[in-house]
């Protein structure tokens, strides 16, 4: 779906107009809109191309793979996407997966096997994406909660923050989990280069205080200047610093994906799919204007999943919408996929001309640069602001955390997944039940409570409210708290509220009958009250509809007292 820019006139591109054509939005695309676009692209390759630099050895790959994330993958989502402001290219998040799913599968292999392993990877992750667009999948990103994504996040920054240590350091650790690693490098401390300590801290320093001080300055690409410049000028091999190496001058070839890695390689792009997409239409609804529309789900699965396949078969690392980037690209003032295609140009321009002053580059440098933009992932104040709202979801946001640091980061995106959908189904099976009373003067019914002494209940007739789907997995306790509460309450009628019910499973009809039957028995009636049209349909042809029939069954609680009323009249 077209998102309804601001600058294109009306017509095809003019707001609420569907279009999904290649290059759609690219029709009525105004001039005056040009400067701001290719200012923004610009601003926003200052910022992405160090980092793509930098998450490429996060990954253990040669820093080109980051630097063709950066070409191809971006234009390809001008050409097919659909935000105005989203940036495409290589992300923390993905590097690190990368780097876990490369160590699992061609153990010290070398740069030639590994830009293999990766152009692979990248061509399975864009097919699952397109797979997942064919089959309109665009769903299943609303299935990592916030709270879990946040946690999987956290410690994603904590395992890359102990991964760039080393390179920090100048030492060499042999990676074989989080603690252990964090244990290592404490014994090796000792060993450390001075040189390259002193270079990181430099950085790391020019870095933040350029964050602080002149923000809009681009930090990163200001460390990496530097970095390059000292390294031509104090020969950093002497005092035992090392450098990224060289960098293949001019475009990219095609690099032949080898197939015999695809078994070892397809569950790693399963998850790298899953986390490209998700942050991807996280950055791209995050950052839509006010008079832009939110991308459509499956339009972006198509988007990226062309991206990856474009950039595998050039041997780039996978790629998605980057939240860092993308909100550089906004505010630098994108206006439409435009700012995305200089992007692209301007990686072009540093793979054609600058790959020999790159290949400077201090490798402390670049790790200086992963470690600052890491560290934000690991954001204190997210678990704070869920704790403060829900603790059950901060203990979901614990567990994915835990689950990255102890079980490593491939498995830690299951941990995340199966948290979510047990966060999920935890919060379905237990849909809240609770005694609902009349505000005094209204036909408002709400939770009775200690704090509402004045609301009007009835001798005799018990009001309760249940929220939520029923179905199969939670009836049985809807029922149990259902029970509880007239034990209590020991009424002679019980209405059931369905105002907040939207559908009722086969089973839970099934159950609910039973239990007519158990109230009827002791001489009680249920009755249910503020069926939707839908609901109502599917117990009326049920036997529970058929026990009730028209007369148990009232418009809404107003209604159902009415009649307790008059029945409780007539019997006087």
């Amino acid at each position: 779906m077209s998102s309804p820019l601001p600058s294109v006139r009306a017509g095809a591109g003019a707001p609420g107009h569907r279009n999904t054509a290649w290059l759609g939005w690219l029709r009525g695309y105004e001039r005056a809109t040009l400067a701001a676009d290719v200012l923004a692209g610009l601003t926003a390759a200052a910022v992405v191309l160090p980092k793509a630099m930098a998450y490429a050895t996060v990954a253990g790959l040669p820093v080109q793979a980051g630097l063709y994330a950066a070409f191809l993958p971006p234009i390809v989502y001008a050409a097919l996407g659909r935000s105005a402001v989203l940036s495409v290219s290589t992300t923390t998040t993905i590097g690190i997966l990368v780097g876990s799913a490369l160590t699992e599968a061609v153990p010290g292999g070398d740069a030639a096997r590994l830009m293999a392993a990766v152009a692979t990877l990248s061509l399975l992750v864009g097919v699952i994406l397109l797979v997942s667009a064919a089959l309109r999948f665009g769903f299943v990103a609303n299935f990592i909660s916030e709270p879990v994504l946040a946690g999987f996040k956290a410690g994603i920054g904590a395992v890359i923050v102990a991964d760039q240590l080393p390179k920090l350091l100048g030492l060499h650790v042999q990676k074989v989990g989080f603690f252990r690693d964090l244990l290592a490098i404490v014994r090796a401390a000792g060993g450390a280069s001075i040189p390259t300590l002193l270079l990181s801290v430099a950085a790391v320093a020019t870095i933040l205080a350029l964050k602080h001080w002149i923000p809009r300055v681009p930090a990163a690409l200001v460390a990496v200047a530097a970095g390059i410049a000292a390294s031509a000028l104090l020969a950093p091999w002497s005092l035992g610093i090392r450098t990224i190496g060289t960098i293949p001058a001019g475009l990219p070839s095609v690099v032949r994906p080898d197939l015999g890695l695809v078994e070892a390689l397809w569950p790693a792009a399963l998850a790298i799919a899953l986390m490209s997409f998700t942050e991807t239409i996280a950055c791209g609804r995050a950052f839509a204007g006010p008079s832009q529309a939110r991308p459509a789900s499956n339009v972006e699965l198509l988007a990226t999943g062309a991206a990856n396949v474009v950039g595998g078969l050039f041997g780039a690392m996978p790629s998605g919408g980057g939240t860092s980037q993308t909100l550089v690209n906004q505010r630098a003032g994108a206006r439409t996929p435009i700012a995305g295609l200089v992007l692209g140009m301007a990686s072009l321009v540093t793979l054609l001309l600058l790959a020999p002053a790159l290949s400077l580059m201090p490798e402390a440098v670049l790790a200086a640069i992963v470690l600052v933009y890491s560290v934000e992932l690991v954001s204190v104040r997210d678990f704070q602001a869920i704790a403060a709202i829900r603790r059950t979801e901060l203990v979901w946001a614990l567990t994915a955390f835990a689950g990255v640091l102890l079980l490593g980061t491939l498995r830690g995106i299951l941990v995340a997944v199966i948290t979510s959908l047990l966060a999920l189904g935890y919060q379905a099976s237990n849909p809240a039940v609770y005694e609902v009373a009349r505000k005094p003067g209204t036909n408002v019914f709400r939770r009775r409570t200690d704090e509402h002494p004045e609301d009007e209940t009835y001798p005799g007739l018990l009001m309760v409210r249940v929220e939520g789907r029923l179905f199969f997995g939670n009836t049985e306790r809807v029922l149990d708290l259902l029970a509880s509460i007239v034990q209590r309450a020991d009424p002679k009628v019980i209405v059931l509220d369905c105002s907040a019910i939207f559908d009722l499973e086969y089973s839970a009809l099934k159950m609910m009958k039973e239990a007519d039957d158990r109230v009827r028995s002791r001489g009680a009636e249920l009755w249910l009250a503020a069926l939707n049209p839908q609901a109502r349909r599917v117990v009326e042809r049920s036997p529970l509809g058929k026990a009730l029939g028209r007369e148990r069954m009232c418009f809404d609680l107003e209604h159902a007292v009415a009649g307790w009323e008059r029945r409780e009249a007539a019997r006087t």
